[in-house]
């Protein structure tokens, strides 16, 4: 809060407390920074000597200040003292260190959405508190709340009364700040909680837009505006809005109740806590996230991670640590033979036939899965060993079947053969052809 040099007129003290700034001026009196004897500092509001005067503004403001004694809760500035009988009455109430919400705004501009409903659900239950206590507000305005370090606060109880005073009695002059009052009391009639809960959703439209919900203009045409106009709240945020234009409502009938608007506005405020560290989509996650394997890949690709992390290793794709479609057993290329990958062997995730490393031993291994474990040039892990027994007797099966094979082709071949000999030759190895014996 903004404070200014005492003048010279000010007084220095007043009651028991001495007076070291100036915290501002309104249609009331002047309100002071001020400090009692322990040092306790203090809001105190000295009134108008025309409205000191004023014997029905005195016997009000009593009744005001009377009500304000009777609120309890930490969401108003505590009264303190008062004197309603002294030549130009006061009162003291707790200082709140802290700018108001009007001051806020100006400086910093629309409020998040979490920020608005947090600042009204603290409000509202303060009020809550306040009307329980049979007291009206009637000027609840940004300029009336204080955002201290422990939560906001409302101040300035009875000067929307204290200010009609004097001026409820000329027919159409409303008590209140324009924009912020509601119809109600415009028109002149009884005021009730639902009148504070009016100028409360103009106050949370005001947080949310940095204007108020029923535009600019002149004291009259703000004031048939509220009556007669819906209020702008396109600029309100979305989780908002319906609550605020509730608050809005012409007929206080129509209008939530405090306690029902503390609630809802508690659970937007969460919900849009949450909103603001809302978890990622799946498309933006990271490869730890959607492609983490599980079982006998999680260790090969925790040592991935692991590299990845010191920043020796290649950088991360959306394959990475996934089993690979070509990543499946090599079939053997010659018996028994056993291959390690080398510094110039395949890459991640891709069988090395016909390849060689350092060692001069062929690139693939019979029951090595190749999986994508970086540039470092390590053996690939053994595979399933079923897999690796079945593939032994499939093995075994076929050898014993080519030689079976072989055999029997050997066996066919050795008769054919001899009895060929017996008839073709004779003793003394000339052809033996009966025909051409008899003939000779």
């Amino acid at each position: 809060m903004a404070m200014m040099r005492l003048r010279r007129e000010d007084p220095r003290v007043v009651g028991s407390f001495r007076l070291h700034r100036r915290l501002g001026a309104g249609g009331m009196g002047v309100v002071y920074l001020g400090s009692d004897r322990r040092g306790q500092r203090v809001a105190l509001k000295v009134i108008r000597p025309d409205l000191a005067e004023d014997q029905e503004f005195r016997s009000r403001f009593a009744r005001e200040v009377s009500a304000a004694r009777r609120i309890r809760g930490g969401c108003t500035a505590r009264l303190v003292a008062a004197d309603l009988e002294a030549d130009r009455p006061w009162f003291a109430t707790q200082y709140v260190p802290g700018p108001s919400l009007h001051d806020k705004v100006i400086e910093e501009g629309p409020l998040p959405a979490a920020e608005v409903a947090s600042i009204g659900a603290a409000l509202s239950e303060g009020l809550v508190a306040v009307h329980e206590a049979g007291v009206v507000h009637r000027d609840l305005k940004p300029s009336n709340i204080l955002l201290s370090p422990k939560g906001p606060r409302i101040i300035d109880f009875g000067i929307a009364w204290a200010t009609g005073a004097s001026t409820l009695t000329h027919v159409g002059t409303a008590v209140g700040s324009p924009g912020f009052l509601a119809p109600e009391q415009v028109r002149g009639a009884a005021v009730t909680p639902a009148t504070d809960v009016f100028s409360l959703g103009a106050t949370l439209a005001y947080a949310a837009m940095a204007d108020s919900p029923f535009g600019h203009g002149s004291s009259e045409v703000m004031l048939y505006r509220v009556v007669h106009e819906e209020p702008h709240l396109l600029d309100v945020h979305d989780a908002l809005a319906p609550l605020v234009r509730a608050c809005l409502a012409k007929d206080p009938e129509e209008r939530p109740s405090t306690l029902q608007l503390s609630m809802r506005l508690k659970e937007i405020a969460a919900r849009e806590a949450q909103g603001l560290h809302e978890r990622r989509p799946p498309a933006q996650r990271g490869e730890q996230e959607l492609d983490r394997p599980t079982g006998r890949m999680e260790g090969p690709y925790t040592e991935q991670s692991t590299r990845r992390a010191a920043g020796g290793s290649a950088p991360a794709s959306r394959t990475a640590g996934r089993r690979p479609a070509s990543s499946r057993l090599v079939p053997p290329r010659t018996g028994g033979s056993r291959s390690r990958t080398g510094q110039g062997g395949s890459r991640p995730g891709q069988q090395s036939h016909g390849q060689k490393g350092t060692n001069g031993r062929q690139a693939s291994r019979p029951g090595v899965r190749t999986t994508s474990a970086g540039r470092n040039g390590k053996k690939r892990g053994p595979a399933n060993p079923r897999l690796l027994r079945q593939r032994l007797v499939v093995f075994v099966v076929v050898t014993l079947l080519v030689a079976l094979g072989i055999a029997a082709a050997q066996g066919c071949q050795g008769p054919a053969r001899g009895l060929g000999d017996t008839p073709s030759q004779t003793h003394d190895g000339a052809a033996a052809h009966p025909t051409r014996a008899v003939g000779g």
